[in-house]
């Protein structure tokens, strides 16, 4: 009923916005990072629900004046404000053949549920997992860290708690520079924000909160580490934070969304030690890795403990012996989707067309490229760097008379950027300081455009009016 009624004028069009798409990847450095979408275009989706059907170039020339111009710029190399990874040619045409097929990843016998499964088996190679560990693809490591909190808690307080609710009170452990979706973590998982405790990721103040928490008669019962910061990059000492979690049998689970796929460059690696005695890791593939939107990942040491966590019982989901409600994994008990797209093929085309050296060496330039702006900030008079540079994030600031006149000098500086679509680097705090954020996650960023970021840095005529 909803198959064309002329399959040749419809592949022509496929076929027209294929090349599209090839022709603005090779020329994306000719377009603008990000363009400010005006009034018109805003208004024009306030449009009622249409009640006819349109022709499909009628669609898909409404899409490129009122969409395409105007998207968040993340696959341009002058992007630097955000952990964003740029995406490839590869992870758009495995995208495409994977909505082609519409596979639902949720159970029964079918080779796409073996095809996520091997991506478990290599993250497991990679991070020093044993084969039997579990894996699943996800949306990103927000929901990654929210599974792995719930599968820390169920492990806790034994699988009578998905019924009977938790008790006594469990308490977590991360430190200031986590990402914010761990404390939503806590709140939807009920442990509530208070049930985190903000603790300086060394074995002497954990040890102060774990044993104070436990005499005022909590549970203390997860700490989460950082295989790389969101800010700046930063890394938790993994080997001392999993010696104390092992001594005081803790649930140990890493945030690695910024840093874990490092393990994939023999000079990061080192930096990463530790990483393989985790209970559970977060980490996302669109990041590092390169593969479109949406490809998160939770790996989870021992597979039972997420079973227990989240298989669930139910009419129509019945297995049989043969047919197609066979099979030996079913990703619906892995986690909270029964209906799941085909995530993983677009991670399995971009392992196998490019390699894992060669997606190491990719990982190792955009380091390289955080180590050049560094060395060029610390040797600026006017320039200052506001955090070591670990892996590939920079944050510095303009240099002012004072920190009121810098921080607003610097968030003026970063909004001119943005706007100019020749760059875009994003900001945060450190110390009460309003840094510019320069986060190199883009395959396709140059020594050029980050030479080109820190002059307009420097020559913005911002100062004119504001120093």
């Amino acid at each position: 009923m909803l198959d064309p009624k002329n399959w040749e004028e419809t592949k022509q069009i496929g076929h027209r916005m294929l090349d599209d798409l090839f022709e603005y990847l090779e020329h994306l450095r000719d377009t603008p990072v990000w363009t400010y979408a005006p009034d018109a275009i805003r208004d024009h989706f306030h449009a009622p629900l249409p009640e006819q059907p349109q022709p499909l170039d009628a669609v898909y020339d409404e899409f490129k004046k009122y969409i395409w111009p105007y998207i968040g710029g993340n696959i341009h190399p002058g992007f630097m404000g955000w952990a964003q990874g740029g995406g490839t040619a590869v992870g758009m045409l495995a995208e495409l053949l994977a909505a082609g097929l519409n596979a639902n990843l949720g159970g029964r016998d079918h080779i796409p549920i073996l095809v996520e499964r091997q991506i478990t088996l290599w993250l497991s190679e990679l991070l020093h997992f044993p084969k039997t560990a579990s894996g699943l693809f996800v949306t990103g490591t927000s929901l990654a860290n929210f599974m792995a909190l719930l599968i820390a808690k169920t492990n806790a307080s034994g699988t009578s708690s998905r019924v009977e609710g938790v008790s006594p009170l469990l308490r977590g452990y991360t430190s200031q520079a986590t990402h914010s979706c761990v404390i939503k973590a806590f709140e939807m998982a009920g442990l509530g924000s208070k049930g985190l405790r903000i603790v300086p990721m060394n074995v002497e103040d954990l040890q102060a909160a774990v044993d104070k928490d436990r005499s005022e008669g909590l549970q203390p019962f997860i700490v989460i580490a950082n295989a790389g910061t969101v800010d700046t990059g930063a890394i938790d000492d993994l080997q001392a934070l999993h010696r104390f979690c092992k001594k005081e049998k803790l649930w140990f689970h890493i945030d690695g969304a910024i840093g874990a796929l490092g393990m994939l460059s023999p000079r990061i690696a080192p930096l990463l030690k530790g990483i393989e005695h985790a209970d559970s890791i977060a980490l996302d593939f669109h990041k590092w890795g390169q593969v479109p939107y949406e490809a998160g990942f939770i790996l989870v040491r021992d597979a039972k403990k997420q079973l227990e966590t989240f298989a669930a019982e139910g009419a129509y989901l019945k297995r049989a012996k043969k047919g197609m409600a066979a099979g030996d994994i079913w990703p619906c008990d892995y986690g909270p989707n029964l209906s799941r797209g085909f995530q993983a093929l677009k991670t399995w085309f971009t392992i196998k067309a490019y390699g894992a050296e060669s997606l190491g060496k990719m990982i190792e330039h955009t380091c390289d490229l955080a180590s050049y702006a560094a060395k060029k900030i610390l040797a600026s008079d006017h320039l200052e760097l506001l955090a070591p540079v670990t892996l590939n994030i920079v944050c510095f600031r303009y240099k002012a008379a004072s920190l009121k006149r810098s921080n607003e000098i610097n968030q003026a500086i970063v909004e001119e950027l943005q706007l100019s679509g020749r760059v875009a680097p994003s900001t945060t705090l450190i110390d009460g300081k309003l840094a510019i954020r320069a986060a190199f996650f883009n395959h396709r960023t140059s020594y050029a455009d980050v030479d080109y970021l820190l002059t307009r840095v420097l020559d913005t005529k911002v100062f004119q009016t504001q120093q």
